[in-house]
């Protein structure tokens, strides 16, 4: 369906976003539904970004998804905000609502919650009472915490960091999901036992990100068992050298593109009412990496 003064469109705000797959599955999902919607890449610089989202109201958008720079800007500039956006204090959906007085508002969502915890509710049973292990305190961190804290019955969660006390922040931001104190903060150097300890290992890092894939996520492979189940949050390449150590340790494994389908499928539920042709959305994805081999530029 080609666009029309009906189409309603959706857009990625980030700087840049040239690189971002959001138009390729999004656009696939429209098109395999017969929804009359469009999803547009569209690089804001940071200057500009609370012109560009005051513009989605006024030019008929059925919201956006928000990236890199911006989520946390994002959020200071909407009308309402979820409780896991106000949790994590960062947006990457915007849906552009009506209130109860017919007025437009911004409400702004962070699915990445949502996307993030999506494979895992097959093994809610198997973590109960475990430890898991988080690497990193970047950005995607708090999302992760925030699901593990809030939906997972985990006994402990440790967060390893190079820099324990740049770290102390984002514990200060959870304590209040936090109450039976959890989380605490382990240094690199001396993660060798909580790592041995833990069934549940998520790499929140860019390591082993191309093009530098074959950096590790941890440098002593023996400390990887058969009990561990890893997660990379990474997904360019799909099979990141951390999940091969550890699934050639026997254990299981869950790559990146999980998350990354998990969130976009509760994006798109919230524009479009319809639930997201999961599977059409991953064969696509499928495609587009092997055409690379598993890496794209």
């Amino acid at each position: 369906m080609l666009p029309n003064t009906n189409t309603k469109p959706v857009a990625v705000l980030g700087w840049p976003v040239c690189h971002s797959l959001s138009p390729l599955i999004h656009n696939v999902a429209f098109r395999t539904q017969g929804l009359n919607r469009t999803y547009l890449a569209s690089p804001v610089q940071p200057d500009h970004l609370a012109a560009a989202i005051r513009g989605l109201l006024a030019l008929g958008f059925s919201g956006a998804n928000v990236t890199i720079p911006h989520k946390e800007a994002a959020f200071r500039l909407m009308d309402q905000c979820s409780e896991a956006a106000q949790a994590i204090g960062a947006v990457n959906t915007i849906v552009c609502k009506v209130d109860e007085e017919g007025h437009p508002l911004l409400y702004g969502d962070n699915t990445d919650v949502v996307g993030f915890l999506t494979p895992l509710w097959p093994y809610v049973a198997a973590f109960a009472g475990k430890e898991a292990v988080v690497f990193g305190a970047g950005g995607a961190t708090r999302a992760v915490l925030y699901g593990l804290l809030m939906h997972l019955d985990l006994y402990k969660i440790r967060l390893v960091v190079r820099s324990p006390e740049k770290a102390q922040g984002l514990i200060a931001a959870m304590r209040p999901y936090d109450p039976d104190e959890k989380l605490s903060i382990v240094a690199w150097p001396v993660a060798g036992p909580v790592i041995r300890a833990a069934h549940l290992l998520v790499n929140a890092t860019p390591k082993g990100m191309y093009p530098h894939i074959e950096e590790p996520v941890w440098g002593e492979v023996a400390d990887f068992g058969v009990h561990h189940t890893a997660y990379d949050l990474i997904y360019n390449p799909v099979q990141t050298r951390f999940l091969r150590e550890v699934a050639n340790a026997g254990g299981n494994t869950i790559g990146g593109l999980e998350m990354f389908i998990g969130q976009a499928a509760a994006a798109y539920r919230q524009w479009t009412e319809v639930e997201m042709p999961v599977e059409v959305v991953r064969e696509v994805l499928d495609r587009h990496f092997s055409k690379e081999s598993g890496y794209t530029e």
